[in-house]
């Protein structure tokens, strides 16, 4: 009997762990507050390249509206996160954020922690790891978390080997440098927010959450 027991745990357990959870179950908090604006806080950026958070800042704006939401442009938003003391964000990730909520009115804020952000020329890489962390205004619980490990591949085939491959290197160093941090931030945006709920002005808005979840940590490799 006792075998039986645990046989029934064990299997029930498995079963748990094999089935994929649906967006509704891995962000009910979405849901259940239903965001309809966002404001996009300046970016933590844990890397060597200051440049990085002013440049992945930009990219954010787009992908959220075509989820669905109404975000408060960035460069509207900058001057007064600037005089508010909100340009350093870190000071914003666990507090209290019911100051975004009566000044703009923003049901949402959209954190974002660079965490890596290499570019290997000879190699043709580009390597972003960006978490993305919304808040509530309102409870301050969040609502969707997700990071992203994507690698940019910007090589290009020189053809055949000798003076080809040389050739092939070459290029692909040009081509590595010249592939801006924009283009690496919204390649990461595209995979990581794939599986945000959408938002009230998204024709999938409350028809989502059956679709099955991604996993908390992405990786990929695009072009």
């Amino acid at each position: 009997m006792k075998k039986i027991i645990l046989f029934t745990i064990i299997a029930i357990a498995l079963a748990s762990c094999s089935t994929p959870k649906t967006l509704g179950e891995q962000y009910a908090a979405m849901y259940e507050e239903k965001p309809l604006t966002i404001a996009v806080m300046p970016p933590i950026n844990q890397t060597t390249h200051a440049e990085a958070k002013d440049y992945f800042y930009t990219t954010m704006y787009m992908p959220l509206c075509e989820k669905g939401y109404y975000v408060y442009s960035p460069y509207l938003t900058m001057e007064m996160f600037q005089q508010e003391s909100a340009y350093d964000a870190e000071r914003f990730l666990e507090s209290d954020l019911s100051v975004f909520k009566n000044v703009l009115n923003a049901d949402a804020a959209m954190f974002t922690i660079i965490k890596d952000w290499r570019r290997n020329n000879v190699g043709g890489t580009l390597t972003v790891n960006i978490e993305y962390i919304l808040r509530s205004t309102k409870t301050g619980q969040t609502l969707y978390q997700r990071e992203g490990k994507i690698k940019v591949d910007t090589s290009v085939n020189g053809g055949g080997g000798g003076f080809g491959a040389l050739v092939g290197m070459i290029a692909t160093a040009i081509n590595t440098a010249a592939t801006d941090k924009v283009i690496a931030g919204r390649k990461c945006n595209a995979f990581v927010l794939s599986d945000l709920p959408a938002g009230k002005y998204s024709n999938m808005y409350e028809k989502d959450a059956k679709n099955p979840a991604g996993k908390p940590v992405i990786k990929a490799t695009v072009k």
